[in-house]
């Protein structure tokens, strides 16, 4: 998915169990997805600790943060209480919605079907306007062009 498209709706199991659609997200606000390879590992735990320490900006501007992987939703149960985590954990564990955002690795150290880490921010109309999908997974979104987006 890019910049200007119309964001693939969607509804996902929260860490809880509970579903949660994009539209939820985005009712009144905009949504910063956050897809990331596995809980439990070193860069995506630092990736979502930054997002964690930093939700008094993403309130402050308005957004709703969610971050994706495939993991179960149990699995993410046990990585927010871990990581005292303040926003949704979603699991894709269809992989469903990381394939429609582009945000899909065919193989990631020998497992078929693993989140790209990617970030996306979907406006209350859901369209697309900040679109990011890093090949590496040791890098990390740029969490100023998100807040710059969101800025507008």
């Amino acid at each position: 998915m890019i910049k200007g498209e119309k964001a693939f709706n969607f509804s996902l199991k929260n860490s809880e169990g509970e579903d949660v659609s994009l539209s939820d997200l985005t009712q009144d606000k905009s949504a910063v997805l956050l897809f990331f390879p596995l809980a439990f590992t070193s860069v995506c735990t630092t990736e979502l600790c930054t997002m964690r320490d930093n939700m008094k900006i993403y309130n402050s501007l308005n957004a709703n943060v969610a971050a994706i992987s495939v993991d179960s939703f149990f699995t993410l149960k046990e990585f927010k209480k871990a990581n005292n985590l303040n926003f949704q954990l979603l699991s894709d564990f269809n992989k469903e919605v990381s394939a429609a955002y582009g945000a899909l690795y065919d193989e990631f150290h020998g497992m078929k079907g693993v989140s790209k880490r990617s970030a996306f921010v979907v406006n209350s109309e859901g369209i697309i306007e900040y679109s990011e999908i890093l090949e590496s997974a040791g890098d990390l979104p740029d969490f100023k062009a998100i807040q710059d987006t969101l800025k507008g």
